[in-house]
């Protein structure tokens, strides 16, 4: 669906952008991230058209943007971060107007409006005029004007900035069903976001390209954890002895059972490694309480990433 060849983008001698290229498949969600200024911003809107780079290539649903702008400006969806909205105009005046300037065919404008008020729960607000609403519903009229031609690609900076819990749901649970036609590239700066509703990780810093991971491989980590009724004088002896376990450390006891982190070597499969510790713990007729691979969290990762690229 999207791919991006050594993207460059510089302003006099600032490099904001530094040789990013990645590949985004159909019905993937992904999230941008980055600290501000880190260039994700730039990104987006070279990917939309609306900024032109210095170097490199965007090929988008088969298109080369540089000789086929309007027709791929015509596959995205866009919602910038602060929206453009115009606060002069009723909610459905503004759709319809938007609808025009995607191309929505006559016939079809008022359903495809009518979807859009739907999808993004605007119906109580479709008549009221655009500068008297909170910033969470201007929120959800950016996101309707976004998806009103049906988009092949849709790009969402800050989606959920101003909206309460519910909404925040709601705007989750209406990008997967967006998701089901169409390619969403989410750029936030809320983490729980990304990890809430995105499949894939892609994390900029100063420019470059620092990480790009699915998020089951990003948050799963090289060890386990296990609880069993055996404490260390026995436990530390066999776990220690269990092929690919590379350490064993004991832990804090909490709840039943003794605990302990085994550390895996760097090729280790956990899942692999998981089957034949649970076995060994049968064999020697243990109580197993507790057996599941460590996971990370994505705002340490983010941070040690941020870190080490700056480094």
């Amino acid at each position: 669906m999207i791919r991006v060849e050594a993207l460059t983008r510089t302003y006099g001698d600032l490099t904001a952008v530094d040789q990013v290229s990645f590949e985004i498949g159909t019905g993937e969600i992904v999230g941008l991230l980055g600290h501000n200024g880190a260039g994700k911003t730039t990104i987006m809107k070279m990917l939309t058209g609306y900024l032109e780079p210095t170097g490199g290539s965007i090929e988008i649903d088969g298109l080369d943007i540089n000789t086929e702008r309007q027709a791929v400006q015509q596959r995205i969806g866009y919602l910038p971060e602060n929206d453009p909205l115009y606060y002069e105009m009723t909610v459905i005046d503004y759709l319809d107007y938007a609808a025009t300037l995607h191309g929505v065919p006559d016939a079809e404008r008022i359903d495809r409006i009518r979807e859009a008020i739907v999808k993004t729960e605007l119906s109580s607000k479709a008549t009221d005029t655009i500068g008297t609403l909170s910033r969470g519903f201007c929120q959800r009229v950016g996101v309707a004007q976004a998806i009103l031609h049906h988009p092949r690609l849709l790009i969402l900076d800050e989606p959920t900035n101003g909206l309460d819990p519910t909404q925040v749901q709601h705007m989750r649970d209406l990008i997967r069903v967006l998701a089901e036609h169409a390619t969403v590239i989410l750029s936030t700066h809320i983490l729980q976001e990304v990890q809430a509703i995105c499949s894939r990780v892609i994390i900029i810093h100063d420019g470059r390209k620092v990480l790009d991971s699915t998020m089951d491989e990003l948050l799963a980590g090289k060890r386990l954890l296990v609880a069993v009724d055996a404490g260390p004088e026995r436990a530390l002896e066999l776990l220690n002895s269990v092929e690919g376990i590379a350490s064993v450390e004991p832990m804090a006891k909490q709840g039943p059972g003794h605990r302990y982190v085994l550390d895996l070597g760097e090729e280790d499969d956990p899942a692999e490694a998981a089957h034949i510790v649970a076995s060994r713990i049968a064999t020697e007729g243990w109580k197993l309480y507790a057996l599941q691979p460590e996971r990370h969290d994505l705002e340490q990762i983010f941070s040690e990433i941020s870190a080490q690229g700056g480094s």
